[in-house]
């Protein structure tokens, strides 16, 4: 329990997209949403559409993707 509330704090506090200070907690919760696809988490986050044009967070972005595919367990975000 205790190592879920901590993962939590630190999937909020983490920014996944630092152009648009979009948390790691945001896009966890589009992907437990039905997001499957990139192009999906960043039309529903916002992610990738900084000044960078995704090229720091679209990584990040593919790696929860095949975590979540591969039935890696995320922590639920609320």
């Amino acid at each position: 329990m205790e190592q879920n509330v901590n993962i939590e704090i630190l999937d909020k506090l983490t920014k996944f997209c630092v152009c648009k200070c979009i948390s790691r907690a945001t896009v966890k919760k589009a992907i437990g949403n039905g997001a499957k696809t990139i192009e999906e988490v960043k039309k529903v986050t916002g992610a990738g559409t900084g000044s960078c044009c995704g090229r720091r967070c679209t990584p990040k972005i593919q790696q929860l993707l095949n975590e979540y595919i591969n039935e890696t367990p995320l922590p639920l975000v609320r």
